[in-house]
């Protein structure tokens, strides 16, 4: 078996293989980021038979490289760029650094340290990502439009509008204006625009819903099911956490997710506070949901949050008890549907 490192640039790529049993260097290939040489790349590491591709970063300037290697029935490992600058750190030479000893770190860490993670292919949990990241930008666009329509409102009407103004609420009090000059009569011009703006705005947030929720459909998903989580939070789990089974325990995924409190020295007992490490936007995720269900009398996490409550927890220790909570079921509802669809497509292969 031999190990091909990969440090990946913008526009260009080095690779060098690498012998893991003796961890020497074999060869070495500097590319230009395009098809044609991918397929020279592709064509020198055949040399090798049994390889295995270590890309440093396979989920940033890697990816595409990653991708395309896969397609091809390569197999693919991602190498994080912190594992492989230890490796530098600690290897013969000191912090000496150049993109041929970056491969090699790559391979090295693939090989020895354990820090690398196989690469599959892009799927629904790909597209979901992409959707949610997308509907972040759809929503920050929203806020600032209706933000700039707020300030033309001010200066059309006596108070402003309400604070929870919508595209049909602000045209009702558009039509109500009678603009007297040039200055009023261009404020107006500019608060219409506004509405079409959101009017648009609110269309392209409910058509990503909808794509959302068929994706996650049709990966057969059973997260909705569970109270507060709709297709919105169902898309964003997928696409955030990928497979669950790449966490071994339930410990493991609410602490990735930052769920999981960590304990602070204190003279008169052990206190607990909440983890700022992990996943932040994961973590937002879980509290939402904990909100949402603290919100709905006839859901599970009201009335573990009320016990919670009367056993003399605070309103802020309680919510946390729920996320961590929420976070294992999460990780036992994603980690079930992965093993659900994985044993449909074993039996029907």
């Amino acid at each position: 078996m031999i190990l091909i490192g990969v440090d990946p640039h913008k526009s260009t790529h080095t690779a060098t293989a690498v012998e893991p049993a003796s961890n020497r260097q074999i060869g070495s290939l500097r590319i230009e980021a395009s098809l044609a040489e991918y397929r020279l790349l592709l064509t020198w590491a055949r040399t090798w038979p049994q390889r295995t591709w270590a890309v440093e970063n396979a989920n940033g300037l890697g990816r595409h490289l990653a991708q395309w290697l896969i397609a091809r029935g390569e197999r693919v490992v991602d190498v994080p760029a912190a594992a492989t600058s230890r490796v530098r750190e600690l290897s013969r030479g000191g912090r000496r650094k150049n993109d041929q000893i970056d491969a090699a770190a790559a391979a090295t860490v693939a090989y020895l340290h354990g820090d690398s993670r196989e690469v599959g292919a892009e799927d629904h949990t790909t597209a979901l990502a992409l959707l949610d990241e997308r509907r972040v930008n759809l929503a920050q666009a929203r806020v600032r439009t209706v933000n700039q329509l707020h300030a033309l409102m001010r200066d059309l009407l006596p108070g402003g509008a309400p604070a929870q103004l919508s595209a049909d609420q602000a045209a009702t009090l558009l039509r109500a204006v009678r603009p007297t000059g040039d200055v009023e009569k261009v404020r107006k011009d500019l608060a219409r625009d506004l509405v079409a703006e959101i009017r648009t705005l609110d269309k392209r947030l409910t058509e990503n819903s909808a794509r959302m929720q068929a994706l996650v459909e049709a990966a057969d998903s059973t997260l909705m099911s569970t109270p507060g989580i709709g297709p919105v939070m169902a898309a964003r789990l997928i696409g955030r956490v990928g497979r669950a089974s790449r966490f071994p325990t339930a410990a493991a995924f609410a602490n990735y997710a930052g769920a999981a409190p960590v304990e602070i020295a204190s003279a008169d007992k052990a206190r607990h506070r909440l983890s700022r490490s992990g996943d932040r936007q994961l973590n937002s995720v879980l509290h939402t949901i904990a909100v949402v269900q603290i919100r709905m009398p006839n859901s599970p996490g009201h009335a573990y949050y009320q016990r919670k409550l009367s056993e003399g927890k605070t309103a802020k220790e309680a919510k946390r008890c729920l996320k961590r909570r929420l976070a294992d079921h999460v990780w036992r509802v994603m980690l079930g549907d992965e093993r659900r669809v994985k044993s449909r497509l074993t039996a029907a292969a």
